[in-house]
């Protein structure tokens, strides 16, 4: 009986996060910052973890395990974080307000609306349009374009 154990099993299913040195996550993490966060790899749609894993001659147990431990979320949940941050700044922003949420969730990536809209909830407990709505008149790029008008100078 003990065999079933699911604490046993719970523990068993993880191991492989053991596997990777804390010196090999720290370089392994710092490197998919960069490839997806300065590399904005994010935004591309078909960038999965096999690609990452790809580019970083490793494989995806790798990957997820680091993701995993370092961001305490999974692949998709990660990428999905930088979407949604950026989407939450071109929201605000004046100069996309007629951007449709459709375009938005292009624009970061997203391959259909309900996966932004879900994503998007999920961190900010509001929909895209709540948040554009409720946001869009304190943003700072609003703030410098109502100085500007005032001045007479360009919005920069």
């Amino acid at each position: 009986m003990a065999k079933y154990n699911i604490t046993e099993r719970k523990e068993k299913e993880a191991a492989y996060r053991s596997l990777v040195s804390p010196k090999l996550m720290d370089e392994m993490k710092e490197k998919i910052l960069n490839i997806i966060v300065m590399e904005k790899k994010y935004k591309d749609k078909k960038y999965s973890a096999k690609k990452l894993a790809e580019d970083l001659g490793t494989n995806t147990r790798y990957i997820s395990a680091v993701v995993n431990v370092k961001f305490h979320m999974n692949y998709t949940s990660f990428v999905n974080k930088f979407r949604i941050e950026e989407a939450m700044t071109i929201l605000v922003d004046k100069r996309y307000q007629d951007l449709k949420m459709e375009e938005v969730s292009d624009m970061v990536g997203f391959s259909n609306r309900q996966s932004f809209y879900a994503s998007f909830y999920k961190i900010q407990r509001m929909t895209p349009r709540e948040y554009r709505l409720k946001y869009i008149n304190s943003s700072p790029t609003s703030s410098r374009q109502k100085k500007s008008a005032k001045t007479g100078g360009e919005a920069k």
